[in-house]
């Protein structure tokens, strides 16, 4: 495997500065790059491992603390091993940072990133790859929707509100992407109904855009996450297949 560099970097924005963890091959020639978006939870040992991983496979990779306006990482003190279940006070405290973080405010920030990307020696020229998980899929879906030129190839796994019947629902901007999509679905996802899933199936089909969306059998929201409950060992690594393939047909 690969040998990997990763570091802190900061990330100059229309409204402060956002730490990230920039990862790359160690032998530091430019390469094609990957912006990771969170999960609620945000930026931990955990997901430095999935870029460290993404990494490894021949990429450059950002993942930004999408919630920088609270704060620099760690933006609330989490356990380990994470179960809101055995302590709802975690939803308590990220629930209205998670809300606070409008569609309007997620695109700005995209620019950001994405000049911060375009800028590095570490990325090679030419559009970028966007991967998100749990609210990260909304993210990476909003940025392919108003960021076409940049974005090449997107992903999402277990995204909750994908598709709803609000007027800033992302999946209104998919009549905008140039990218290739692939959206994995937990069938066991109160926050991604079937209409839903179906309402993003039909808008990608009209929309033109190059797709599949699948469903994984028996699988959680977060089912790619292994310090929470909700991880499932065979959906994770379907999950990396998906997701390494789609990069490969795209760089």
């Amino acid at each position: 495997m690969t040998a990997v560099q990763g570091t802190t970097v900061d990330i100059p924005t229309e409204d402060g500065v956002a730490d990230a963890y920039l990862v790359h091959p160690g032998d530091e020639r430019p390469r094609p790059a990957v912006l990771f978006y969170q999960d609620a939870f945000g930026l931990r040992p955990h997901l430095q491992s999935m870029a460290d991983r993404l990494a490894a496979a021949g990429y450059t990779v950002l993942l930004p603390n999408v919630f920088y306006r609270h704060g620099r990482v760690p933006v609330v003190e989490l356990p380990t091993f994470i179960d809101p279940a055995r302590n709802p006070t975690i939803w308590r405290q990220l629930g209205p940072i998670m809300q606070s973080l409008t569609p309007d405010l997620a695109i700005r920030d995209a620019g950001a990133y994405l000049r911060f990307l375009a800028d590095s020696p570490l990325v090679a020229d030419g559009p970028v790859a966007v991967t998100g998980y749990c609210m990260g899929a909304r993210l990476a879906l909003l940025t392919a929707g108003a960021c076409p030129d940049r974005v090449a190839a997107v992903a999402g796994f277990h995204g909750g509100r994908l598709a709803t019947e609000d007027p800033d629902s992302p999946h209104l901007l998919a009549e905008h992407i140039t990218a290739e999509a692939y959206f994995g679905h937990a069938d066991q996802d109160s926050s991604l109904p079937p209409e839903q899933i179906q309402r993003l199936e039909d808008a990608l089909t009209a929309a033109g855009v190059r797709h599949r969306c699948e469903v994984y059998p028996g699988a959680h929201h977060g089912y790619t996450q292994s310090d929470t409950p909700a991880y499932d060992r065979a959906a994770d690594e379907r999950h990396w297949a998906a997701l390494l393939g789609l990069l490969e047909r795209t760089f």
